[in-house]
């Protein structure tokens, strides 16, 4: 069942194979399949990554994020080349619908406008393609970088999380929870 302007009912839940290739100014999203377990893998060996995806065993890391059937994962190319992961995932409740982005690229991508164009893209496919009216992005605290990329999406600071997650440590760290009306993409 599609709704106005081609947006599908939140309910018509396609198999991710179904889901189509994104174009960005600077990177084109592809739909991910367990065939890009090596590159994800790559991406998650990248230094700093275990930090936000944890886990002794990066290719397990991987196929965990491949296999996980509550998102719908995305390898993120630049000139053809596997430079990171991005998943968008929902919250069907009618009442209180929203998507959400995760996003993680191997640090030889970071400070060329790669993840700002990453979650740009998504941005724009889960607001005019799937009907999401807000969206949420929830980066570590501390993760500056991250914000900013965010920011310069039209995400706004909601609020701080106090330890939300568990780091690489086994301590918890707090998040940063961030969203963005549709409305509000830049």
């Amino acid at each position: 069942m599609l709704w106005e302007r081609g947006r599908r009912d939140p309910s018509d839940r396609r198999p991710y194979g179904d889901e189509v290739e994104l174009r960005g100014e600077v990177v084109v999203l592809r739909p991910a399949t367990m065939d890009d377990l090596d590159a994800v893998t790559w991406v998650f060996e990248g230094e700093g990554n275990e930090g936000w995806w944890p886990g002794p065993d990066r290719r397990a890391v991987a196929r965990d994020f491949l296999g996980d059937d509550d998102v719908v994962p995305y390898v993120v190319l630049v000139d053809d080349r596997v430079v990171g992961v991005i998943q968008s995932y929902e919250e069907d409740d009618p009442d209180y619908r929203h998507g959400g982005i995760d996003i993680t690229l191997h640090p030889d991508a970071h400070g060329r406008g790669v993840g700002t164009d990453a979650v740009r893209t998504l941005a724009r496919h889960l607001i005019e393609h799937d009907g999401h009216h807000r969206l949420i992005i929830d980066p570590a605290a501390h993760n500056a970088r991250a914000i900013r990329a965010y920011e310069k999406v039209g995400f706004k600071p909601v609020g701080i999380m106090r330890r939300y997650e568990r780091g690489a440590d086994g301590t918890f760290h707090d998040g940063l929870l961030m969203d963005l009306l549709a409305d509000e993409l830049t």
